[in-house]
């Protein structure tokens, strides 16, 4: 059954209603699988602060299905969320819907459109709470754990690829991807800094299995280079030497201030392979 992925986002916003309480709101906006997707569907709903619960949600999930139809759009099949703290009352609305939520914080499209709407739509509505706000309690890292086995290749290395190639990565062969569009004002010769894996033998069973961890970003701490996956996890890559770490620290960081946050991650059969099992596209962008 076809059907397309969804990133929802049910959450208060830095709005104050008539009665003191701050503004729930739904953002659902469907995942773009590449440079040369369509315009997504996006779909926004105010929720009375009395009905915040898995009710609410079912039914505005409903309409937002209704209307992806209307614009012959495609209903989704999964749901992916990112907040763990909404994650049981997301799990409880898709369940009546027969939708599949993945805890995930591959939500790139709806971390855009969130701060899009945080910078021009927010501060006009009455009741914005302009300053800074208390930040949320910082999360206490979950600690990194080595690549499963199964995801563990013969051996990495580190490289960049310039933007311009990946413009076109749609048409590349690859078995598995997580692909998204190059976001605005990046230049093509900008060097977009990634990680490739090798498995002479099983190099799809590895991208099979690192498709399923839905990798986000990749940072370095001390001297490891960690994948950062799923809704919390964070995986230990490699232990790196001294000259590595600040490589790989200071490539992240160009591309972190100057492309986004844009990365890549490649599993092929050998450094000469033309081919990709896999291919994802990353990027290290802050958490509203």
């Amino acid at each position: 059954m076809k059907g397309a992925d969804w990133e929802l986002d049910f959450y208060s916003r830095p709005i104050l209603e008539s009665d003191g309480r701050k503004r729930w709101e739904l953002l659902v906006t469907s995942s773009p699988g590449g440079q040369n997707d369509p315009t997504p569907f996006r779909f926004a709903k105010v929720c009375p602060s009395g009905e915040v619960n898995s009710l609410w949600l079912t039914d505005a999930l409903r309409e937002a299905i209704a209307t992806a139809t209307t614009e012959e759009q495609e209903a989704p099949l999964r749901l992916r969320c990112w907040r763990s703290s909404m994650r049981t009352m997301v799990q409880r609305a898709a369940s009546e819907l027969g939708l599949e939520v993945i805890a995930s914080r591959r939500t790139y499209a709806l971390l855009d459109w969130l701060q899009q709407r945080e910078r021009e739509i927010y501060p006009q509505e009455d009741g914005f709470m302009a300053g800074p706000l208390a930040p949320p309690p910082a999360p206490i890292p979950t600690p990194p754990v080595p690549l499963p086995e199964a995801v563990q290749g013969d051996a990495w290395s580190w490289a960049s690829l310039p933007a311009g190639l990946l413009r076109d990565a749609n048409d590349w062969p690859m078995g598995f991807s997580g692909l998204v569009p190059l976001p605005d004002g990046i230049p093509d010769d900008a060097p977009i800094p990634g990680l490739r894996l090798f498995s002479s033998t099983r190099a799809l069973a590895v991208a099979g299995w690192l498709g399923g961890l839905e990798p986000v970003q990749m940072t370095v701490e001390g001297r490891q280079l960690l994948l950062e996956a799923g809704q919390d996890d964070r995986w230990l890559v490699s232990d790196l030497d001294e000259r590595s770490t600040e490589d790989i620290t200071t490539a992240l960081e160009l591309s972190r201030n100057t492309m986004r946050g844009l990365q890549f991650i490649a599993v092929q059969t050998s450094p000469d392979e033309q081919s990709f099992a896999g291919f994802w596209m990353l990027r290290d962008i802050p958490m509203a």
